[in-house]
């Protein structure tokens, strides 16, 4: 099992000048609240540093965890979730959309779907966005545990159809999955680091332009995902 040493909150913020001053690259987590964004970060870092709950909506704001001086994995609050106030929804959009298309650390980005239910249209829309704007992406299907592991593999396959990208069965329950997560994340690092000496470039960038998520739904302005939906 692959064990990283050092682990900690670098940052949490709602603007770009609380983003922390490192150049470590970022990979970002998205998904829909409640979809086990955090207990996948903690399974990850073998430790209890991202909180969880079980109400969505929780999480809002953007949290930098740094990972032995390695890399940065932001947790961003969760879409999807209609009882979030309209007025925190308008918080939240803008604080997303700037960091998806403007960080310069953001080098891959890991979205987190719930095993056991197909993809919403939300996951579909934040899928085919991070498509057409090139970003590195992986899906991560928790909640493995709960369903029979001879029903794994055509879930896996219905949300890879669906998503348009390669993803992972994980268990934050039992750590099933937990080695492939981490050997992607390694490959995203990977990636960005031979990209950025290709071009000459110190460092890693992520994506150009970014999701306008309450105007642009489904277009290249931006996922429209969940009109900013975004809770915990």
């Amino acid at each position: 099992m692959v064990k990283w040493h050092a682990a900690e909150l670098a940052a949490t913020a709602v603007e770009p000048k609380q983003y922390p001053r490192h150049d470590l690259p970022e990979v970002a987590l998205v998904g829909r609240s409640n979809v086990g964004k955090s207990s996948l970060i903690n399974r990850l870092l073998g430790r209890r540093l991202a909180r969880t709950s079980n109400t969505p909506g929780r999480t809002q704001t953007l949290n930098f965890y740094a990972v032995d001086k390695r890399l940065c994995l932001v947790d961003l609050p969760g879409y999807g979730y209609a009882r979030v106030p309209m007025r925190m929804r308008r918080r939240w959009q803008p604080m997303i959309e700037h960091y998806l298309t403007e960080r310069p650390n953001l080098v891959g980005v890991i979205q987190v779907v719930d095993i056991r239910h197909p993809p919403t249209e939300d996951d579909k829309t934040m899928a085919a966005w991070l498509a057409r704007r090139g970003l590195p992406a992986v899906a991560v299907a928790t909640k493995a545990d709960k369903i029979a592991r001879g029903r794994r593999p055509q879930h896996v396959a219905r949300m890879a159809r669906e998503l348009g990208l390669p993803v992972l069965a994980f268990s934050a329950a039992t750590g099933e999955g937990r080695d492939d997560v981490i050997g992607v994340l390694k490959a995203m690092l990977l990636e960005a680091r031979l990209a950025g000496e290709a071009s000459g470039v110190s460092g890693a960038t992520g994506g150009a332009d970014g999701p306008d998520a309450a105007e642009g739904a489904g277009t290249d302005e931006g996922p429209g995902a969940p009109e900013a939906q975004r809770g915990g």
